[in-house]
């Protein structure tokens, strides 16, 4: 087993959390960072939010390049809005309302999104100190956290893992396991990480990148981002990319830019995994193809960043990175014409995402 705690390109101080939302996590439960490597593909980690910080790939010509975008420092993690990395949850994405009812019983939320939730509420998953087993630096490490009745207003104690797994020399596996103990709940975890495939600095943006995804439907929402539960078409719209698009091409048709969920061809939620997008930047000649088991994929074209400071002095404007995340879809605990989140006691939610490096 490797060395606990990495501090190469980061400058974290290990420091206790305070605050109310600690309930679950002993006080003495520390922070630090985590790195997993293969030759020269690696990436690291900190069990803050079991969040991915950093992942270093090729391009072409051999060159490294860190291709996610983060912080600087885990007062940044802190106290950021963007979710840089994190395991979203216990919810990810959005419920309308910040409300749903399930068996007879209504369940009000915390609402941080306007009067929404978005990824679990104002302290999700991504907000709170993970536990660590299983670290071997050259393959894997899992995260484990226990979320508690009552945690932002979802019930029922439900344990979740979430395992990174290197495998061969350019593949990137993710397994978020998750179980409910006493009382049916919701489950829709995602990890929420910015790609920019030229570089995390880059400060051309993602709009070249050019993107494909296997989907022919998408889920509309209204002007709050909740969608209206209906499945339609992506036939003659912006949001078409079932063949190679470069991203910014029709990025103007759209209000802001892309955040919508696609309905993924031939999804499932068992163990098959399904190609659910690839991802291409031509400078660089970096690829990326996404696989998975879930029904949906949200992208995500960092609309909101407005001049953030990142790792290593970067300056992220808008645009500067993708969110490709696969998930339920959002909003489904109000939607039973969705495929449904809801996890009873006895069953096991399991969520499965490969990731896979080339430069061409």
């Amino acid at each position: 087993m490797g060395s606990c705690k990495l501090f190469v390109g980061f400058i974290f101080a290990i420091i206790f959390l305070t605050g109310t939302h600690q309930t679950t996590a002993k006080k003495d439960k520390r922070i630090h960072i985590y790195q997993l490597q293969k030759g020269n593909f690696s990436m690291k980690f900190t069990n803050y939010g079991a969040t991915l910080i950093s992942l270093v790939v090729p391009d072409r010509n051999g060159m490294l390049d860190d291709i996610v975008l983060g912080y600087e420092n885990i007062h940044d993690y802190k106290n950021d809005t963007t979710y840089f990395g994190g395991i979203v949850g216990r919810v990810a994405n959005r419920i309308g309302g910040a409300q749903f009812c399930l068996n007879g019983t209504c369940y009000k939320l915390v609402a941080n999104d306007g009067n929404n939730t978005l990824h679990g509420g104002k302290v999700g998953f991504s907000d709170v100190i993970w536990s660590v087993k299983n670290y071997q630096n050259d393959s894997q490490i899992t995260f484990t956290y226990n979320s508690f009745d009552g945690e932002e207003g979802f019930p029922g104690n439900l344990t979740v893992a979430v395992t990174y797994q290197i495998i061969g020399t350019n593949k990137l596996q993710i397994k978020m396991v998750a179980k409910a103990l006493n009382k049916p709940t919701p489950v829709n975890l995602a990890s929420d990480t910015y790609w920019n495939l030229a570089g995390h600095a880059d400060t051309g943006g993602i709009l070249s990148h050019r993107l494909q995804l296997y989907a022919q439907n998408y889920t509309p929402v209204d002007s709050n981002l909740i969608p209206n539960g209906q499945i339609r078409s992506v036939n003659d719209t912006a949001y078409d990319f079932r063949t190679p698009q470069i991203i910014g091409s029709r990025i103007h048709e759209l209000p802001g830019g892309y955040d919508i969920n696609y309905v993924l061809v031939n999804s499932s939620k068992g163990k098959h995994l399904n190609k659910a997008a690839v991802l291409e930047e031509e400078n660089s000649g970096r690829w990326m193809e996404i696989w998975t088991n879930q029904p949906g994929i949200q992208v995500y074209t960092a609309n909101n960043l407005n001049r953030v400071k990142g790792k290593g002095g970067a300056i992220y404007r808008k645009y500067a990175g993708v969110c490709l995340e696969t998930q339920g879809f959002p909003d489904s605990v109000n939607y039973p014409k969705f495929p449904s989140q809801i996890v009873n006691p006895g069953q096991t939610y399991q969520h499965t995402m490969v990731y896979r490096f080339t430069a061409r």
